[in-house]
């Protein structure tokens, strides 16, 4: 948006390289089998990476070709890297399968990983490929050379969405979804069993950009499609999902609510402007609001079972079980343990199912016939039991740290951020007044939640630092410069209505709030480009800020127009509220040229 070109320009030059990392993730059928243990690390790699560092220092981590060379890659391929391999992972209707050890980005839910699916992954996958489509739509290139294993890749991938694309309109089995998942799983297996030779085929393949579009348009249709079927009944959307594979069927199965998913369906941009409002209204009025803060949980909050109540069989299960009936009578505790009351319980050593596996593996050594016949129904019993499927980490089992009855102020400032890019979204469709009043009045109370907007009794803390979050019990915890700052900063600018695009900086205030003018003359202190501390005098109705270290003066008008007083010369008077891409480009340089900017416009209600 400030450099016109730039980006087209990059996508062409092969001016970046890959990393190399020694771990190895495991063939497809390996990833079904166990989705837990899908990572080799690779020894003799490493011992390769670490003599190339002693020799030529850090590019010994990089990829290098067979030619001895590092291999170097146009932007264009790297991005294609990413999303083929995310969406290698793609099951239909649930999200981005979580089959290797990686958290997402809340890694409070990390013990997802395994079973777990993410739409939130997905929602910001589909947020990507629509900026990929925009960008390749516009570029003046037909075809494009890139990596022959990244091109096959890209082919693998797009045939099985577009053979399968009859399923978009009719919905699909847990048959159809195993399919998907086989077809774009395998293809993602065989990518990386390509590039995981030791010398690296550096032969390149040429790619028509209408082929990537097709991918990139069919990839939108299914990630649409898939948004789409998580929706709730109460109006919010999943996050995260949890799958099975059995009898090459895959079954999706869903979690409780989460914040996280509510602000990635509305910064994926597939929402309308009054179908934001619907998410942003079941928000408000769903178990996540917090009404002694004013804001946002990121799980509901809910009483957990002590250990010895969830660690309970029924009796009817051990009844219906030769193996447990006969270890009760027996006394024998190494499987399961009664206790003084006669409930009867699970060894309280075992971890997971691996655990209990391993003994009734003991124990058929032992003689106990049984274990053949009842192995999968004691398994599934534990299962039931525990639920370790729907475990989620910390976000389930904590009551701090992003845990249970908690605000994480990062996650609030993403959805007052999204919620602003909708309002701007909506502005720029020309949507109904009552649309985008009611994104108006969910975008302030959604900032009145935050801790600048409250007093130090209410937020338990100084309002003006940044914080990690509150939990139940407390005030905010944890200062520290945390992302909400970066998201906090992006939704002031969309409030003061400063956006970049083309090259060219333009001002549309329509959020901004008219309390924030001043009732009586005031004078507003700032740095120059030069580093000088001056000052500036403002009347009433007016309020200022800087940009690029140049001050902003906004001052209600009949009209809409700039005067941009330069340096040099006399005032410049611009018809409208946008800078040419001139004066544009030397503001951004902080060139001293323009030494300040007033905004006229005239009032929008």
């Amino acid at each position: 948006r400030f450099q016109p070109g730039e980006l087209e320009r990059m996508l062409l030059a092969k001016e970046f390289a890959y990393a190399n990392v020694p771990y190895r993730l495991k063939p497809f059928e390996n990833l079904v089998q166990d989705p837990h243990r899908t990572i080799d690390f690779d020894d003799e790699l490493e011992a390769v990476i670490e003599a190339r560092v002693k020799e030529v220092g850090a590019d010994g981590r990089l990829v290098w070709n067979g030619d001895g060379e590092v291999r170097r890659a146009s932007l264009l391929e790297k991005l294609l890297v990413s999303v083929l391999t995310k969406f290698s992972n793609f099951i239909p209707e649930a999200g981005i399968w979580l089959n290797t050890q990686r958290p997402e980005w809340n890694d409070a839910n990390n013990a997802l990983v395994g079973y777990g699916v993410s739409m939130v992954t997905l929602c910001y996958l589909r947020r990507f490929l629509s900026f990929l489509q925009d960008l390749l739509e516009n570029v003046d290139w037909d075809a494009v050379q890139i990596s022959e294993a990244v091109a096959r890749f890209l082919a693998d991938l797009t045939e099985p969405l577009q053979s399968h694309s009859n399923l978009l309109d009719t919905g699909l089995s847990d048959q159809d979804r195993w399919r998907v998942l086989k077809a774009v799983g395998t293809a993602g297996s065989r990518y990386r069993e390509s590039v995981y030779q030791p010398d690296l085929d550096s032969t390149t393949s040429s790619v028509s950009r209408a082929d990537i579009l097709a991918f990139v348009n069919i990839a939108l249709a299914w990630t649409d499609q898939s948004i789409r079927a998580n929706r709730r009944s109460d109006g919010l959307y999943h996050a995260y999902n949890l799958m099975e594979v059995k009898d090459d069927q895959v079954s999706v199965s869903y979690l409780y609510e989460m914040l996280e998913g509510q602000v990635a369906v509305l910064s994926s941009g597939l929402l309308s402007p009054g179908e934001a409002v619907e998410v942003l209204t079941a928000l408000k009025n769903s178990a996540l609001f917090r009404s002694d803060q004013y804001s946002y949980l990121l799980y509901p909050d809910r009483d957990l079972p002590r250990f010895l109540e969830k660690n309970r069989i029924p009796d009817e299960a051990i009844a219906g079980s030769l193996l447990l009936s006969r270890l009760v009578e027996a006394g024998d505790r190494r499987l399961v343990v009664m206790d003084v009351d006669g409930l009867t319980h699970f060894n309280g050593t075992f971890r997971n199912r691996h655990d209990v596996d391993d003994a009734l593996t003991l124990l058929a050594k032992e003689g106990f016939t049984q274990v053949d016949a009842e192995r999968e129904q004691i398994l599934d019993l534990f299962e039931s039991v525990f639920d370790h499927r729907s475990y989620t980490g910390r976000s389930g089992t904590f009551f701090g740290y992003e845990g249970l009855g908690c605000i994480y102020w990062h996650m609030v400032s993403k959805l007052l951020l999204a919620t602003a890019e909708t309002y701007a979204r909506a502005v720029r469709e020309a949507a109904d007044e009552k649309t985008l009043a009611a994104l108006v009045e969910h975008y302030y109370e959604i900032r009145a939640g935050i801790g600048l907007n409250k007093g130090p009794e209410v937020f338990g803390a100084f309002p003006t630092d940044p914080y990690s979050h509150t939990p139940a019990n407390a005030g905010a915890k944890q200062p520290g410069m945390t992302g909400q700052v970066k998201e906090d900063i992006l939704a002031r600018w969309e409030e003061l209505g400063v956006a970049v695009e083309d090259g060219c900086l333009s001002f549309s205030p329509s959020l901004l709030r008219s309390s924030e003018f001043l009732n009586a003359a005031g004078e507003f202190e700032y740095f120059d480009v030069g580093g000088n501390h001056r000052r500036i005098g403002l009347k009433a109705g007016e309020l200022a800020f800087t940009y690029c270290q140049v001050p902003i003066t906004y001052r209600s008008s009949g009209a809409n127009r700039l005067r941009v007083s330069v340096r040099e010369g006399d005032d410049i008077e611009v018809p409208e509220l946008a800078l040419d891409r001139r004066l544009s480009s030397a503001l951004f340089g902080r060139t001293g040229e323009i030494t300040s900017i007033c905004v006229e416009f005239a009032p929008t209600s």
